[in-house]
């Protein structure tokens, strides 16, 4: 097969296979307007695939080939095996990844397009591919950068993206997972637990737990956050709660038009609203 399609049908085979198990084994039961939820947001990952296949893939894919034909790039600094080359690569390609997810939060004109992501009025494994295009098409711009600079090549930056995908896919989905096994697997990985808190509609909950594969990024930023009163999390963001925002044509034009207020992190719920 083709490692091209690597990528594709594992987030296929994830979609699949999570939506089945929050169909048996909900989080959150009694879901009202699941499919049409499911459809558009899979119509906005569908848009941004579309878009990566024909405007980014074929970039990063030149750039990280012809980075490796040189000496260039921090990785290359050492005399490492090609196992501990490709550690090393998912770690710091992973550390951006923070990085990255945390500038969307501070900058504002990221967070208008991110927002798009955290107006999710529910999270299942679908709200895991929900990003606005243009969030897609600048953090791969970005890319073209940072994989050279970090001296990482295409067979590393497959391996991650085979990683995180899942990840991600599992850390959004709707899956009822036991605290027990999430308590032990958010000591490396970011769990359901760890990622519903960044959902939250509450600021110092969603200035939070950004990490994309392994929790300790938040920990050694200081992002790191858990509820720990066993409360569920109200998702999205209340001045784009309404109906017309949760639509094609909202979402897409959601960076461009603030909702009833600056349209800035600072909207949501003020750190004395956290429900305790």
């Amino acid at each position: 097969m083709n490692q091209d399609y690597l990528p594709t049908l594992n987030v296929v085979c994830g979609l699949i296979l999570l939506w089945t198990l929050e169909t048996w084994l909900p989080a959150a039961k009694d879901r009202q307007g699941r499919l049409r939820h499911a459809f558009r947001n899979l119509s906005l990952g569908l848009l941004n695939a579309i878009a990566l296949a024909v405007l980014a893939a074929p970039l990063i894919t030149q750039i990280a080939i012809r980075a490796e034909g040189t000496s260039f790039g921090l990785l290359r600094l050492f005399q490492l095996s090609h196992l501990n080359s490709t550690i090393a690569a998912i770690l710091l390609f992973d550390g951006w990844m923070y990085l990255w997810h945390r500038a969307n939060h501070r900058i504002h004109f990221l967070w208008r397009f991110h927002r798009v992501h955290h107006s999710d009025r529910e999270m299942d494994v679908t709200s895991a591919i929900r990003f606005h295009i243009g969030e897609i098409l600048i953090s791969s711009a970005l890319r073209l950068a940072v994989i050279p600079l970090l001296g990482i090549n295409l067979w590393q930056l497959l391996v991650y993206e085979l990683i995180m995908m899942p990840v991600i896919l599992f850390h959004h989905s709707n899956v009822r997972f036991p605290e027990r096994l999430d308590r032990w697997l958010r000591v490396v990985l970011v769990s359901p637990a760890i990622h519903r808190v960044h959902h939250s509609r509450a600021r110092a909950e969603t200035d939070s737990n950004y990490s994309t594969i392994f929790s300790f990024w938040d920990r050694i930023g200081g992002s790191f956050r858990l509820r720990n009163n066993g409360r569920p999390v109200d998702f999205g963001l209340a001045e784009y709660d309404d109906e017309k925002w949760q639509q094609m044509s909202g979402l897409l034009t959601t960076p461009f038009i603030s909702a009833g207020t600056d349209g800035s992190i600072a909207a949501h719920t003020s750190e004395n609203e956290l429900p305790r």
